[in-house]
């Protein structure tokens, strides 16, 4: 493969941390930079947007969810293929566990409902599918904000609505659903 060709791994984005930004890890500047670089579009929802959007005391993977067409979703694959991705599995490479194999990604499986857990080098990325009862990435982006994290670093990030819908999904596996009940009202006579 040429090496023009290929996409940048994950190194240290040399940014300067935007004011009332500076509770935002290292790690999670290096990987949304690592994105902006690959002009891979994407909403960003999970820890790192609660904490763009003001929560102090989160952590977490990057949480995106990506554009879903094939241009975007190829950039991705090819990015994630440099960064050499592999699985996240807790505590593999501690205690003589083994890491788990890198994983291909491909448009196609980026593209379905399924959410990937993963891990290239030191840094988490989830990327999250389009399961039944998510909103589309287009209603993702129609609700987010652009922020502006650190010099030339610009982010979309997912409304506190819709934050916390993938934080429901990623915790009981299900969307949330709400119910409206009505009580009959008894008249008296």
């Amino acid at each position: 493969m040429l090496l023009r060709n290929r996409s940048p791994g994950i190194e240290p984005f040399p940014a300067q941390i935007t004011k009332g930004f500076e509770h935002l890890g290292p790690s999670w500047i290096n990987v949304l930079g690592w994105l902006q670089i690959n002009r891979i579009e994407h909403v960003l929802v999970g820890a790192a947007a609660r904490a763009i959007r003001g929560e102090a005391g989160v952590s977490g993977p990057i949480s995106i969810v990506p554009a879903p067409y094939g241009r975007n979703l190829d950039r991705l694959a090819r990015a994630l293929f440099s960064a050499q991705a592999r699985l996240r599995v807790e505590g593999a490479g501690q205690s003589g566990r083994a890491d788990p194999q890198p994983v291909k990604l491909t448009a196609e499986k980026l593209v379905a409902g399924q959410r990937w857990t993963l891990r290239c080098g030191v840094y988490d990325l989830d990327v999250e599918g389009r399961p039944a009862g998510a909103p589309r990435y287009q209603e993702l982006l129609y609700e987010a904000s652009r922020f502006e994290p650190a010099l030339e670093l610009k982010v979309e990030v997912a409304s506190p609505e819709d934050i916390e819908h993938y934080d429901h999904m990623r915790r009981t596996g299900i969307a949330p659903e709400i119910t409206i009940t009505r009580k009959a009202q008894v008249e008296h006579s």
